[in-house]
């Protein structure tokens, strides 16, 4: 079977002056379809720079990215854009919602600048915000939310177009410990019954807990993956 993700010696390489920064260095990792996978490790160990360099955002200094079999780079910017369209959503630690928008135009608007229907996607945002339990929100804005009803709106955003992984990067960093488990009961149940791949950059060990594997990095290299047992639920 492909892997969803795989990475080959992937080196990322910064000029801070006259010195050169190694923030990931040598780095292969494997992701299988419909696996759950934490990343973690201290501040500054390149987790979230390998976070992005497998999403496309950020372009290795020399190494190879594989999405479901197929090259992330040594393509088009316009091939990137389109591959990370079909086969990415993201969740980010500060919801990044537009003020302005609605949650239900929040939802659609990936699907309306990739080219969909306005009514085929409205209908699409509407069941992704039933999907997390906000069915009844869709015409809030972000101010009328709670945090947790926020980051609820943004995994909404990123299932909405079905990808087959989701990148997170903390996606619990700004909710208390009620709401974070509430949102990652929401991800594991999404996992499970559909099947998405999940990558998670997380320094919360209850976080990394409810994943089936969790890989550990420190300056820059990946120091194992563990595979650990299911969490029990609370």
């Amino acid at each position: 079977m492909t892997a969803a993700l795989q990475a080959q010696a992937l080196w990322k390489l910064y000029q801070a002056g006259e010195s050169t920064v190694e923030a990931v260095r040598g780095v292969d990792v494997k992701v299988e379809s419909g696996e759950m996978v934490a990343v973690m490790g201290p501040s500054g160990c390149g987790k979230t720079t390998l976070l992005n360099i497998l999403s496309g955002i950020d372009e290795p200094s020399t190494g190879m990215v594989l999405v479901n079999g197929e090259p992330l780079y040594g393509i088009s910017d316009d091939a990137r854009t389109d591959l990370r369209g079909e086969h990415f959503g993201f969740i980010f630690q500060d919801f990044n919602l537009l003020p302005v928008l609605s949650a239900v135009e929040n939802v659609e608007l990936p699907l309306l600048l990739n080219g969909r229907s306005p009514q085929h996607a409205r209908q699409q945002a509407m069941e992704a915000l039933d999907r997390v339990g906000l069915g009844d929100r869709g015409e809030h804005r972000p101010a009328e939310l709670s945090g947790g009803q926020q980051q609820r709106v943004a995994v909404a955003r990123a299932i909405v177009h079905r990808p087959s992984i989701i990148l997170c990067d903390e996606p619990t960093g700004n909710l208390d410990n009620a709401t974070s488990d509430d949102v990652m009961a929401l991800l594991s149940e999404i996992n499970e019954t559909q099947g998405t791949t999940f990558l998670i950059v997380t320094h919360d060990q209850r976080i990394a807990s409810r994943c089936q594997r969790v890989i550990t990095m420190s300056d820059g290299n990946v120091l194992s993956g563990t595979t650990q047992p299911p969490a029990e639920e609370e």
